[in-house]
């Protein structure tokens, strides 16, 4: 087996089975580049975003909210309290989304939605159980934050169509897996499952031939 790369993740990964060396020397070095300087709250509203929409039309959205706050690289959450409905309806959120917005900026205010240094000191676990709480926050966006934001290794977005549609097109599967067997099938991956997540998106990305890139670029 290859185990010529050069990073733990990657010897890790390659070593599995000839799929992933394949994939991973196809692909390259893992190009997952989290915002370690990101709020949680910035996160938070970015993963909302992101729900459920394509990557080009998460970016359109998040580009007319941030021009709602001119001067600053992203708004305070009582700013976003401040802003009005149409406004935000008017960068393209739904009526859900403003709603479970107006939420994290409001559960940030009160200290739920902890801060980055606050955050760094709590375990993945106890992040996803103290965030979900939120309306409109499930798992798969908190762990978004933190994938993108806090930076930990070892976290596998199962509930994500892009990384189950990407193990299907590596072991050339007729069917997606459920999210609790990929689950089951992560473990091998540990410690180093957020790698392992982003291949499979890249994996899944490949199979489409697509221009637009299908991996969250919070």
């Amino acid at each position: 087996m290859n185990t010529t790369y050069s990073d733990p993740a990657g010897q890790h990964l390659a070593a599995l089975d000839p799929d992933w060396a394949a994939l991973i020397a196809r692909i390259g070095p893992c190009g997952l580049s989290p915002h370690l300087e990101r709020e949680p709250f910035e996160a938070l509203v970015r993963a909302i975003a992101y729900q459920q929409l394509h990557g080009r039309a998460a970016k359109a959205i998040l580009a007319r909210f941030l021009a709602l706050y001119p001067g600053v690289a992203f708004p305070a959450p009582a700013a976003v309290l401040a802003t009005v409905d149409v406004a935000l309806r008017g960068c393209g959120f739904s009526a859900a989304k403003i709603v479970s917005i107006r939420g994290i900026a409001a559960a940030t205010q009160s200290g739920l939605v902890p801060t980055l240094d606050a955050a760094v000191r709590l375990s993945d676990e106890e992040l996803i159980a103290r965030l979900i709480t939120l309306r409109g926050v499930g798992r798969w966006t908190v762990e978004m934050l933190l994938m993108f934001a806090l930076g930990r290794p070892d976290v596998l977005p199962v509930d994500d169509f892009g990384v189950r549609e990407g193990w299907r097109i590596l072991k050339n599967l007729d069917a997606q897996p459920k999210p609790r067997t990929l689950a089951e099938i992560g473990m091998a991956w540990s410690p180093y499952r957020s790698t392992a997540a982003w291949y499979l998106w890249r994996a899944a990305e490949q199979a489409k031939a697509s221009a637009t890139s299908k991996i969250p670029q919070l």
